[in-house]
């Protein structure tokens, strides 16, 4: 006897090459949820069947785990500068946006600061990341405000990232909301960028 699917592992129908870009993103999106609930050794079978497409697809857009990782690090990076872009936001809510990619990107976090970074390749892309997040934010960071200091951005940073543990995205954000109020800065609501 043969079993169905689970609705959420059925595919829709393949739309060719003029599905690319929206493959791509539903792969990233994907690929950060199952990270963030399972880790990076998740299977990339999962990512594709989160995303609603087949392993061929994901292969087309990311030919290994790697790639996978440094796109979803990629598009968090990209959503933090678009946030800081922007002037109605203050910086408290570009911490917010910071915030929301580090509690859904916790298995990253270990990428960043893992000894495996040392590799030249590796560590040189987390670094360009990290130098663009801190010059995101610095436009927005206020004139003497506690974390003006040549290093103390980034660092405070780190340490938020550090403390960023736990099973669920709720207790990761209770954990990073704590983390910010101990360095007593304030943080804006913690959501992903909408713009």
């Amino acid at each position: 006897m043969t079993q169905r699917p689970v609705p959420d592992e059925q595919r829709p129908v393949n739309h060719g090459p003029r599905a690319a870009a929206r493959n791509r993103a539903a792969l990233v999106t994907a690929a950060r949820e199952i990270y963030a609930q399972y880790g990076l050794d998740a299977p990339l079978s999962a990512i594709a069947r989160r995303a609603g497409v087949g392993q061929g697809v994901l292969y087309r857009h990311f030919p290994d785990r790697a790639a996978v990782a440094t796109a979803v690090l990629e598009e968090n990076v990209r959503q933090v500068e678009k946030a800081a872009a922007t002037e109605d936001l203050t910086f408290a809510g570009v911490l917010g946006v910071l915030t929301w990619h580090l509690t859904e990107s916790a298995a990253f976090i270990g990428l960043l600061h893992a000894d495996g970074a040392g590799r030249s390749g590796i560590r040189a892309y987390a670094l360009a990341l990290s130098e663009r997040v801190e010059r995101a934010l610095r436009g927005h960071l206020p004139d003497g405000h506690r974390l003006g200091a040549a290093d103390d951005l980034m660092l405070a940073v780190a340490m938020v990232s550090g403390a960023v543990t736990g099973p669920t995205r709720e207790e990761r954000e209770r954990r990073a909301l704590a983390a910010w109020r101990l360095l007593v800065v304030e943080v804006g609501p913690v959501r992903p960028f909408e713009g």
